[in-house]
């Protein structure tokens, strides 16, 4: 059976992207990395996937046409699924209708708590007792769509943000491949704004 070909977008260092990447060499492992982007050319990210032998892309948000640059090249290789990566940009309506059910992201909180930047500092200031991660389908409202997965993470005693943020990062480590692996499975099903996992 063919592999789900990924697409995966990025802005900087690549950690999520490099997880992906480390999952997808187990040969039962049903998607691949096919294609990185980056709209930004000091993204670490480019460096890993050209370490793990990937073709990637340099697309500036700042030229014309951004978008539809994107869009083409994503064609051209065949991607079946589109993973944003700390993906620093909002894409827009028309971009997310073109690719509507094959557009993911990770957000580092429990959506719908938290939404945009900066999350680990509110949780902080808001005294949560826990966040973590959250894989959603993209909507053309920031940080919205239906949601797939989550991943619980405590907020201890004496946590900063950096303390904090450390800890959801692993968590988004274990949880993309993880969600990915359904989606290539044929097992994410949305039903209006609900996802089903069979």
């Amino acid at each position: 059976m063919a592999r789900l070909r990924l697409g995966v977008l990025i802005s900087g260092r690549g950690s999520n992207l490099q997880a992906l990447v480390d999952a997808a060499r187990a040969p039962d492992y049903p998607a691949e990395v096919a294609l990185v982007i980056s709209n930004e050319a000091g993204a670490a990210g480019l460096a890993r996937a050209e370490v793990a032998g990937i073709p990637a892309r340099l697309i500036s948000h700042r030229q014309p046409g951004f978008e539809a640059m994107i869009d083409a090249a994503l064609s051209d290789a065949g991607i079946g699924l589109v993973c944003l990566a700390g993906f620093m940009r909002v894409l827009s309506a028309a971009f997310v209708r073109r690719w509507h059910g094959r557009l993911i992201n990770i957000h580092p909180s429990l959506l719908p708590a938290f939404p945009g930047l900066d999350t680990h500092r509110r949780a902080l200031a808001a005294g949560a007792k826990a966040t973590g991660c959250t894989v959603h389908f993209v909507s053309d409202a920031v940080d919205a769509g239906p949601i797939i997965a989550q991943s619980e993470v405590p907020v201890l005693p004496g946590d900063d943000e950096a303390s904090l943020a450390a800890r959801v990062l692993a968590a988004e480590h274990r949880l993309y491949p993880r969600v990915v692996r359904l989606i290539a499975e044929g097992r994410v099903h949305v039903d209006g704004d609900r996802v089903e996992i069979r």
